[in-house]
């Protein structure tokens, strides 16, 4: 049975990819009646997720950010598909920074898993560089893994540490490879994230690495949020769970940006 957190992210990734939808293709698309509809749109406009309108509702700005909660739900199996992929870069001895959210935190759990890389070893394997509590905290009892976290003001939306205290941490550090989560990936705009301090970090993070890879599932691709990280043409590898297709597909080939499809099945680079 479908649970009511599963239909209000449902409700909430409907709104988001449409821009703006009807109660009566809510009703329809999630099985579920208008009075039901209604009242779900009602407790997410009282969260300010979303805006109501006469029959219906639209979806927020590119500055807005979504809870935690609600972000750790989406495209869960994606996710995951992404992080086993995204490790295939990561060789022994790597130092690699990991920046917050919901597909990085996944990339730290599988690190921590995978035996390849040191998961079972009594000295570390990888050094993880990073700035969001959630994963410090989740790779601190891996033996195989080293973890350095930056200092920095806690963001409660996110875990992740941002400020000055950051900035001087990875300034005076070398990383083989950053891997950061994003809110967007755009042909005009390039690598964007709602929040503009964690931009900012991100940002650092991308100058401190000798290689830069994006991992974002496909319902980003062609997205654009409110602060920009980068260029299409400063990232190297792009993870992503479904080939990009259109003018982000072109984009990507011109810019020279390795992309890697996680299918499930194998791994497809083009």
């Amino acid at each position: 049975m479908t649970s009511q957190a599963q239909r209000l992210n449902a409700l909430l990734e409907l709104v988001a990819d449409r821009g703006s939808v009807s109660n009566a293709e809510i009703a329809e698309e999630l099985g579920i009646s208008e009075a039901t509809t209604r009242r779900y749109l009602q407790l997410l406009a009282d969260q300010r997720m979303l805006t109501r309108t006469r029959g219906g509702a639209t979806a927020l700005g590119s500055g807005f950010e979504w809870p935690l909660q609600f972000r750790a739900d989406r495209q869960t199996d994606q996710k995951l598909r992404i992080a086993e992929a995204a490790l295939e870069c990561v060789s022994i001895g790597d130092s690699v920074g990991l920046n917050g959210g919901t597909t990085t935190i996944e990339i730290a759990r599988a690190l921590g898993r995978s035996t390849r890389l040191g998961a079972d070893a009594s000295e570390p394997g990888v050094t993880v560089v990073t700035n969001a509590l959630n994963i410090g905290y989740e790779l601190s009892v891996r033996s195989g893994v080293r973890v350095v976290v930056t200092g920095g003001v806690a963001r409660r939306q996110s875990f992740e540490l941002i400020g000055s205290l950051v900035d001087s941490a990875l300034a005076s550090l070398t990383l083989d490879l950053a891997i950061l989560g994003i809110d967007g990936i755009d042909p005009r705009f390039g690598v964007t994230t709602v929040h503009d301090f964690e931009a900012h970090v991100s940002t650092q993070m991308r100058r401190a690495a000798k290689r830069v890879m994006v991992v974002a599932d496909s319902t980003k691709l062609g997205r654009v949020a409110f602060a920009r990280v980068c260029a299409l043409d400063e990232i190297d590898i792009l993870v992503t769970d479904a080939p990009p297709t259109g003018d982000i597909a072109a984009a990507l080939t011109e810019a020279q940006v390795e992309v890697v499809v996680a299918d499930g099945r194998a791994v497809d680079r083009a």
